[in-house]
């Protein structure tokens, strides 16, 4: 399925979701080929890698009056009247980009982002990356990118390796389902990572303006 189209996404996604739960690791790994994971939220994923004293999100922020303009733990500028997000604040406030752009939801609805991931190598060396996620922005733009942590500083690819076929757009009820080729099987130096676009284009090979139009969402690293 081209990432792009969305053939009865909730018959898909509820096949997914359902039955990638009842599913065992143990049946996963005896067949060897196929991997079923759960993907976290880039905030906690980032909070713990980096043993963040106050778990926080890197990449999204809320008002704050009277604090200074600032450079966040992953070097990004943001605006005065702006902090980075805690994982702990109140669900109900708003989130922003660095510059105090609202993103038109609230901290909750960020956080909530669910999904699962099924990696399925392939004959060629390659590999088939499926995600059905939950609790995105409905109607929101998204890309899959892969990271690469055996890389200095750490890289980002498009997961298809082109920027063509990695792109995708939640449905009315924050939901998606997408489907692409990873250039080669994924390893623990890697990571299945899902962006959102702020600014509701979608960027190529490039991930965009961190911070400020793309926001890591959700991510796994496989083991």
């Amino acid at each position: 399925m081209h990432a792009n189209l969305f053939i009865k996404p909730h018959r898909f996604i509820a096949a997914c979701l359902v039955g990638l739960a009842g599913m065992t690791a143990s049946v996963a790994h005896a067949r060897g080929d196929t991997r079923v994971l759960d993907l976290e939220t880039h905030a906690a994923f980032f909070s713990s890698e980096t043993h963040q004293k106050t778990p926080l999100d890197p990449q999204v922020f809320v008002a704050a009056p009277g604090a200074p303009a600032g450079l966040g733990p992953q070097g990004i500028k943001h605006a005065e009247n702006l902090r980075n997000a805690l994982i702990g604040d109140a669900a109900a406030l708003p989130v922003l980009n660095a510059s105090g752009q609202p993103l038109d939801m609230t901290l909750g609805a960020w956080l909530g982002a669910k999904g699962q991931a099924i990696l399925t190598d392939l004959p060629d060396g390659r590999e088939k990356v499926s995600l059905a996620l939950s609790g995105l922005k409905p109607g929101g733009h998204y890309s899959l990118f892969e990271n690469h942590f055996d890389r200095q500083p750490i890289g980002f690819t498009p997961m298809d390796g082109a920027g063509t076929d990695n792109n995708f757009i939640a449905d009315a009820q924050g939901r998606a389902a997408i489907t692409t080729i990873s250039p080669a099987v994924l390893t623990h130096a890697n990571a299945v990572l899902v962006i959102y676009h702020s600014d509701g284009q979608h960027h190529g090979q490039e991930r965009g303006d961190i911070g400020v139009t793309a926001h890591h969402q959700l991510i796994v690293r496989p083991e």
